[in-house]
């Protein structure tokens, strides 16, 4: 499912790191090596359809890689 983050990410809090993910080998594998975390956090997201939400995402973030692979885990609205 597509969707767009437009509003700021708030509420960030670390899910895991380290050893502590478990994709952490297919992470590494796809977007190299890092010290890698899971975190989540709420934000306002576009969906596909046009609609507008207010959700908890979650995604991975390695310094000097970035944030990769956001998802909705929930809608809150």
């Amino acid at each position: 499912m597509y969707f767009e983050i437009i509003g700021e990410i708030t509420g960030i809090e670390v899910i895991a790191k380290g050893r502590g993910i478990q994709d952490l080998a297919r992470i590494r594998k796809k977007y190299g090596p890092g010290n890698w975390r899971k975190l989540k956090g709420r934000a306002t997201v576009r969906m596909e359809d046009g609609s507008v939400h207010y959700a908890e995402i979650h995604w991975y973030e390695a310094h000097g890689i970035g944030r990769r692979k956001f998802k909705i885990k929930q809608v809150l609205d």
